[in-house]
């Protein structure tokens, strides 16, 4: 479906709401103009009827009303058992409002997001993020496919340590020491697959993704090499739940390099 298609479908939507709102008002109005007490009041009550009828039909609790997302994502945004819906619960709320903007506006390219998030404005992008945000379902096992012990441990070390010679800073640098990511813009790396590791990293460094400047993670990516991306995402992928799940406090020093999702 093309994006004019889901546009004209949400005007027509939005049209019929409003044109169901305002018909029994207006019945109401021209009743009491007509001087027809019994009228009025007959057309009154059908007006709070109505009213109370979509009242009743739209969602009453933020949880009803991200089916959309949970559908794909996850009751609880744990994400699914596959490399295309990861986990989005118990992010930072600012890092997952960073990506609704970017899916909305094009900074990242998947066009079910894209359609779904096309005429959503930003307070309600802000409610959905903060949404699941909050919460923090089970993570799911880890990865236990068999790789090499010199992948992991090469693996291991680029996460914790970095590559001080190509100018790669650790992943623990910023996204925390438990890899659960940071206040208020940095997500946490922990339970989701290595495939789907890989796959953004891949995106960053083709430019395909895209974040606010200065890109900091574009510039990591470029530098990274494909054993750097399968070391990484592979160790990643197989650390257990941390005890505590929750993203770090925004630090109060610098981070390793200028960040535009992390501002200082």
């Amino acid at each position: 479906m093309r994006r004019g298609t889901v546009g004209i479908s949400v005007v027509l939507f939005m049209s019929l709401l409003l044109a169901n709102a305002a018909i029994p008002a207006f019945a109401a109005n021209a009743a009491a103009d007509a001087g027809s007490p019994a009228a009025a009041a007959a057309t009154q009550t059908a007006t709070q009827a109505a009213t109370s009828g979509m009242a009743a039909s739209m969602p009453s609790a933020m949880d009803e009303r991200m089916h959309a997302c949970t559908t794909c994502h996850g009751v609880q945004g744990q994400g699914r058992n596959n490399d295309y819906f990861p986990r989005i619960a118990g992010k930072p709320e600012d890092y997952l409002f960073n990506q609704l903007i970017a899916f909305r506006d094009g900074g990242r390219t998947y066009p079910p997001m894209g359609y779904l998030l096309a005429f959503l404005p930003d307070p309600y992008l802000h409610k959905i993020a903060e949404y699941f945000a909050a919460l923090q379902p089970p993570y799911p096992n880890p990865d236990t496919q068999p790789l090499p012990a010199s992948v992991l441990d090469y693996g291991k070390k680029l996460v914790t340590q970095g590559d001080p010679s190509r100018k790669l800073p650790a992943c623990a640098s910023c996204h925390g020491a438990r890899l659960t990511g940071m206040q208020p813009g940095i997500p946490g790396l922990l339970g989701l697959h290595a495939s789907y590791i890989a796959g953004q990293m891949g995106t960053w460094r083709s430019g395909t993704r895209h974040a606010i400047a200065p890109d900091c993670m574009h510039t990591i990516a470029v530098k990274l090499t494909d054993r750097d991306i399968t070391a990484v995402s592979s160790w990643l992928a197989r650390q257990p739940r941390p005890e505590d799940p929750t993203p770090a406090p925004k630090q109060t020093g610098r981070l390793p390099m200028a960040c535009g999702s992390q501002p200082e």
